[in-house]
């Protein structure tokens, strides 16, 4: 299969786009055509575990990969130290959450990182791999992915504005001879930007050479992980049927807590090769810019970032959105190029209204405050007994808003939980308890008596370990430390 790039014809091989990450202009890469899951197929994932079914999916993708594929699946996930590596819990009649924080690091992002590991160790030339991420969450993924691995180092770069304090304490102390973190002055937009643009420029595509390292951006924007990220819809699906939840070809909504559209434009991706997906209902925060865009085909920068209690989606710019863009335009590259050149000097830019059309049969979207945000989570809480993080309750708010609005549809919803609730033990002891204390690790004692929740080994353990990258740069620094880094 090969890849194109949403803003120019360049076209590349499903290794190139794993290597790559993003396209020479900056655009993103999408399949030149998509593949389709058959209803035997998705039989047949009835019976697999969920390293097969990640395999199955990736290797419509990537089929030259599918040996490498599957060995590493099987190997990334049999490290995730849990039976179900992507368990769905009923919450209620007709509601379920789907729970992608069993990895090592907690977070959603580790279900992308080992398998993508795995698979440039097998396929990667004799080169360096210099693994750089632009995220709190990716960049802990990576580093933990990485870390201690011959041929690779990893470099992960994350806002100073937007973290919570336990994501902090993770990427300070991080272990690995061959990894490093630096926070960057300024929103998580102006960070991401930053090392985007820099990893386009030729300098640092020269010293890469010249050092015989293979640069590899570690993000959503690249389709290696968007792919594997459109495996647990399948995945999802597929425990529905098993369980006799849905009959087959059943329609379901997800609904998703958005920061930079990532797994949104995955469920949109797996849409597209047959699962039957009827509104992916897409959760901001405060900062309502992809909301407001979804809801209206407007989208603006005006707004000012607005620091909450779910970090990873406080941007204004959702990156992935460039992919959707693409789609509802008829795959028209130039006028992609040129709706994300006037986001970056207006600020601003309108679809069409054929094109709003098309983005409002598939997407919905909502925006929590944060005392929605608290609101549902405490609610959630007491009326089942179970607890969520700070992103995933904006989505609850977002989903209980249209259960309140549409009380006799009857159609199936899975929210996606991103990330342990541990990860923000204050916030989340605050919504469930109303209690409120400073300290991360009292945070996590408190939580664990009022839920009775398991912590995870990997968050306890921090207590007892000293930072080791404390460093904070201006983002103009970026390309000098990148640069740093390689040689």
């Amino acid at each position: 299969m090969k890849f194109v790039s949403t803003r120019s014809s360049e076209k590349v091989t499903g290794t190139d786009v794993i290597l790559k990450g993003v396209s020479a202009n900056g655009g993103l890469f999408v399949p030149e055509k998509f593949p389709t899951v058959s209803e035997e197929e998705m039989d047949a994932m009835l019976e697999m575990s969920y390293a097969e079914r990640a395999a199955k999916i990736l290797s419509k993708f990537f089929p030259e990969l599918a040996k490498e594929i599957l060995s590493a699946c099987e190997s990334a996930y049999s490290s995730f130290g849990a039976d179900d590596v992507a368990p769905l819990v009923r919450l209620d009649d007709g509601v379920y959450m789907l729970e992608l924080f069993h990895g090592p690091s907690c977070s959603y992002k580790d279900m992308s990182a080992f398998v993508l590991k795995n698979i440039l160790k097998a396929v990667a030339a004799e080169k360096k791999k210099i693994v750089v991420s632009s995220s709190a969450e990716s960049g802990k993924s990576a580093m933990e992915a990485f870390k201690n691995e011959d041929g690779f180092s990893a470099l992960a770069f994350y806002s100073n504005e937007s973290l919570a304090k336990m994501q902090k304490i993770q990427l300070g102390i991080q272990e690995g001879g061959n990894v490093l973190s630096e926070a960057v002055k300024g929103t998580p937009d102006a960070c991401a930007s930053a090392v985007r643009d820099a990893l386009a420029s030729s300098e640092i595509k020269t010293s890469a050479q010249e050092a015989s390292a293979e640069l590899i951006y570690f993000s959503s924007q690249n389709f290696g992980v968007t792919a594997l990220q459109t495996a647990y819809f399948f995945s999802a699906y597929a425990d529905l049927l098993s369980s006799e939840q849905i009959e087959k070809g059943e329609e379901i909504d997800f609904v998703i807590p958005c920061g930079n559209l990532g797994n949104a434009i995955s469920a949109f991706y797996a849409r597209k090769m047959g699962l039957p997906i009827r509104k992916i209902r897409c959760a901001s925060n405060e900062n309502s810019s992809l909301a407001e865009f979804l809801k209206t085909g407007r989208y603006t920068l005006a707004q000012e970032l607005v620091r909450t209690t779910s970090p990873a989606l406080d941007a204004l710019f959702a990156h992935n959105c460039e992919r959707l863009i693409y789609e509802v335009s008829g795959r028209d590259s130039k006028l992609t190029a040129k709706r994300m050149t006037q986001l970056k000097e207006e600020g601003n830019f309108s679809v069409t209204e054929t094109e709003f059309k098309a983005i409002a049969e598939i997407f919905d979207a909502g925006s929590a405050s944060e005392e929605d945000c608290v609101e549902a989570m405490y609610d959630v809480f007491v009326d089942t007994g179970y607890t969520m993080d700070t992103q995933t309750g904006c989505a609850m708010k977002v989903a209980v808003d249209f259960f309140e609005k549409n009380k006799k549809d009857e159609t199936k919803a899975v929210i996606v939980a991103t990330a342990n609730p541990y990860k923000f033990p204050q916030d989340v002891l605050y919504a469930v308890t109303g209690n409120d204390v400073k300290d991360s690790f009292k945070g996590i004692k408190r939580l664990h008596a009022a839920t009775a929740m398991a912590v995870p080994k990997c968050l306890k353990e921090l207590r007892d370990k000293l930072p080791r990258f404390t460093k904070i740069i201006d983002k103009k620094k970026v390309p000098e430390e990148i640069l740093n880094f390689i040689k």
